[in-house]
């Protein structure tokens, strides 16, 4: 039988391998920075590209490494961003599976079900008949509390930020920033305790007082993050207020211009960096440096879209990190 390549999946089970030196320099330092409430994770988790890197056990299908490979992650890895909750609402049974497959200090944030956060249905296949009709159920507390947050009960206790991403607003929706902070307002004022909101806008005209001073009324992060039309993380953070909350979420998504599409075909299947991306990881630094200079537990999240690799983006931002280890929150 032909040996399977990096990023294939053996057929049959075979010794587990021990960690690779890569895990071996990345797991302690991420440790390290999760005790001092800094946790690093990527955007999902599936990737077979990965293998070789973070996944070195054998999985005897791909259907197993789906759906099993969570624990695996988790042995490095403090924290992921479930970006699948953006299509549907949570399974009781699905984080029920992750709850158990993950040790009790693991955090799982989690993208708000875009039914609660898109004012109109996009003209995509996959809305059916919903498809550019305006959505009755934008910002339904009801909804959100009923559908979303009942079933995160299974994560015991194991739940990091949730993030309410909204897309751009297009000028002729009529949705401009006073409306969407007066929107906002309300709905953030009925939420339920006890959890970590965040809020990731793509309308860069968004930044300023009129929406970050709603999110620090409330308590709830803005998400810096670099995205097509968004400025990058080092812009956002010279904006005054977008550290709204006593604790922060970034998200290292996009390189600034590119779209979506285009990155998922330039870096597939993730094996490797194919094109670092120097204010990206600067981006991240910063978040880090204020965040411990202002005492904030911060979730990091970086997707392969950003550089091709999105552990190896982690390990390198880990190294520019270095010399901030001595000024470390204690």
């Amino acid at each position: 039988m032909p040996k399977p390549t990096r990023h294939q999946l053996p057929l049959f089970a075979e010794p587990t391998p021990p960690p690779s030196a890569f895990l071996a320099r990345l797991q302690p330092r991420l440790r390290a920075w999760a005790d001092d409430g800094i946790w690093f994770g990527t955007s999902s988790w599936k990737y077979p590209g990965w293998q070789g890197l973070v996944y070195n056990k054998p999985y005897k299908s791909q259907r197993a490494f789906d759906d099993t490979c969570i624990a695996e992650y988790a042995e490095t890895f403090s924290t992921v961003c479930a970006d699948f909750a953006l299509y549907d609402f949570p399974h009781a049974t699905t984080m029920r599976h992750i709850a158990e497959a993950t040790p009790a200090h693991f955090a799982l944030s989690l993208k708000v079900t875009d039914r609660i956060t898109v004012l109109r249905y996009p003209t995509l296949p996959r809305y059916g008949t919903n498809a550019g009709r305006d959505n009755p159920d934008f910002l339904n507390v009801d909804l959100f509390r009923d559908a979303f947050l009942q079933p995160l009960g299974e994560l015991r206790g194991k739940v990091g930020a949730i993030i309410f991403e909204f897309s751009t607003f297009a000028p002729r929706s009529g949705m401009d920033v006073w409306r969407f902070a007066e929107r906002l307002d309300a709905f953030l004022g009925q939420l339920p305790t006890g959890f970590h909101y965040a809020v990731e806008v793509r309308n860069h005209e968004f930044l300023q007082p009129a929406y970050l001073d709603v999110l620090k009324r409330h308590n709830v992060a803005h998400v810096l993050n670099n995205w097509t039309r968004m400025p990058p993380i080092v812009e956002q953070l010279q904006v005054p207020g977008t550290l709204p909350a006593d604790f922060a979420v970034v998200r290292a998504l996009l390189k600034p211009g590119r779209l979506y599409a285009d990155a998922v075909e330039r870096f597939q299947p993730y094996e490797r960096i194919q094109e670092e991306n120097p204010e990206l990881r600067d981006g991240l630094v910063q978040s880090v440096e204020r965040a411990v200079a202002e005492g904030r537990k911060l979730f990091a999240y970086v997707n392969n879209r950003a550089e091709g690799n999105a552990p190896l983006t982690i390990d390198a931002v880990l190294e520019k990190l270095e010399p901030t280890r001595g000024r470390r929150r204690r």
